[in-house]
């Protein structure tokens, strides 16, 4: 009996130490990993001294300020396309590589110029003035025009407003004074607010272009332009040969109004709460002088790369990652660009790059555009819009990005009117960055400025997120001080992230969700 029982302990004894080793060895092993968890691997493993690097390389002297149709563009692309190559990311361009090529000139920015107010002293009397110069200051003061001809104008100034001739709206910034062979001082877009009636603003939006208001000027037998326009550098605008323009800022404008009997606030105050034109001459004479060299047969290109969708029938569809690689160029010392919009760029590359190494695939496809010419017109999303490699219809949206690098939060245009669009990035935000993340409704009303304008216009859903929150006493907007300096990495960082998790998830969601 004693022995039996001793059997049936030791059985006992065995079958527990069996059943702890076999426990044990389950625990050992692996527990299956979900979707979520795969990407959230990913997600952590983006790093923000390497999309700071990114910046860092596009910011360098090798290219030139990135101004679409100049080699120091080209070869941002060709970097640009390097990486894409590296990961695996597909060509989208033309004829099997990554480039899609459109027209478009461009002007190169030779030397400083000059800005400069000629001064009368001594005795009043005429034959016994002498006359002095006023030079002002480059950057601080005023900016070669960016596409203005090469040349120098001394003239008259003359304070044409708006520089509008708009008869069917009763209105003409022209009428009364002459302006032939002088130069005119002008105000940049219209003297009417779209928020006051969108309606009542579209009459006015085409007047609202700068090449409108250059050819107006020229048309009328002006020589030159003093733009009142930051001053910034702007490569934004038409080229006429023997027409010289330069960007200056409010200290020039005070001296051409000082001693006319007129103070510019009150006087363009008049023109917009009255709609009537008070141009005057001005009796001051100024000095515009520019070096530049045209290029009319310059060629531009966005750079496209694609990740093919997983499912059979959803990557038909697609979405659309954008952010313009191009900058301002020469001008002619260097315009880095780093916020605007090499900040768009890395995190676009950072985006790339997770997603191929990413287990979890997307059922539909992305499309990586890197935009070229943003900066001279939006032309590079303007002809891909025309020319899409994938169908509008089948495009589910853009997620465009323009300065995403510097400050703390972020802002997401747009996303009142696709709440659909915007609701994952929002529940990305809530669930992993906790940044201050805000929207808004966008009736897209002025002249484009940004990539996502022309998807709008063209009935595609695009979000454009940009960040803020950097407080400088100085400007840094198109002007040298779009430097490395303004970049946050740990934004870039969570940008990269939130992009990532938001666009996998639509990716692959279900149509009736992206409604």
């Amino acid at each position: 009996m004693r022995n039996n029982f001793k059997k049936v302990a030791g059985f006992l004894g065995l079958l527990v130490l069996v059943l702890v080793l076999n426990q044990a060895v389950l625990l050992a092993q692996p527990r299956p990993v979900d979707d979520s968890q795969k990407l959230l691997r990913v997600f952590h493993g983006i790093s923000s001294n390497t999309l700071f690097e990114y910046v860092k390389e596009l910011t360098s002297d090798r290219y030139t300020g990135r101004l679409t149709g100049t080699p120091g563009y080209n070869l941002s692309a060709d970097w640009v396309i390097s990486l894409l190559k590296q990961w695996g990311v597909e060509p989208a361009g033309d004829n099997g590589t990554y480039l899609q090529a459109f027209p478009n000139p461009y002007t190169l920015i030779l030397d400083r110029g000059e800005v400069s107010l000629h001064l009368k002293v001594g005795k009043p009397d005429p034959k016994n003035q002498a006359t002095v110069k006023k030079y002002y200051l480059y950057e601080d003061e005023y900016f070669p025009g960016g596409t203005s001809a090469s040349g120098e104008i001394t003239a008259e100034v003359v304070y044409v407003g708006y520089g509008i001739t708009a008869p069917e709206l009763g209105y003409d910034d022209y009428q009364g004074v002459e302006v032939r062979g002088k130069i005119v001082l002008m105000e940049n877009e219209v003297p009417y607010n779209p928020d006051k009636d969108p309606e009542v603003f579209k009459k006015w939006r085409p007047y609202s272009f700068h090449q409108y208001k250059l050819q107006n000027a020229a048309a009328h037998g002006a020589r030159g332009m003093l733009y009142y326009y930051g001053p910034i550098c702007n490569p934004n605008n038409d080229y006429i040969e023997g027409f010289i323009y330069s960007h200056v800022g409010r200290s020039v404008v005070d001296d051409i109004f000082a001693g006319t009997g007129r103070t510019y606030q009150a006087t363009v105050e008049k023109i917009r709460t009255t709609l009537k034109p008070q141009s005057f001459a001005t009796g001051k004479v100024f000095t515009i002088r520019n070096k530049t060299e045209h290029h009319p047969e310059g060629i531009g290109y966005n750079v496209l790369g694609k990740i093919s969708g997983s499912d059979p029938v959803l990557k038909d569809e697609v979405i659309i990652i954008g952010g313009h690689l191009d900058h301002l160029g020469l001008f002619p010392e260097l315009m880095p660009g780093a916020n605007d919009n090499a900040s768009a760029v890395a995190v676009m590359l950072g985006v790339a790059e997770a997603i191929m190494k990413s287990e979890v695939k997307p059922k539909r496809t992305i499309l990586f555009a890197f935009f070229g010419a943003e900066e001279q017109g939006v032309k590079g999303s303007e002809y891909y819009v025309h020319h899409p490699v994938f169908p509008r219809e089948k495009t589910i949206g853009l997620i465009n990005m323009d300065g995403v690098g510097s400050g703390d939060r972020i802002f997401a245009l747009a996303g009142k009117n696709f709440p659909w669009f915007y609701g994952p990035f929002e529940k990305v935000n809530a669930n992993y960055l906790h940044r201050e993340m805000g929207t808004n409704y966008w009736a897209n009303l002025t002249r484009p400025r940004l990539d996502a304008a022309r998807f709008m216009e063209a009935g595609v859903p695009s979000l454009s997120f940009s960040t803020s929150g950097l407080r400088l006493p100085y400007p840094t907007y198109h002007n040298t001080r779009d430097n490395i300096s303004l970049i946050n990495p740990e934004i870039l960082e969570d940008m990269a992230r939130l992009v990532f998790l938001a666009v996998m998830e639509l990716a692959s969601a279900p149509a009736e969700a992206l409604k």
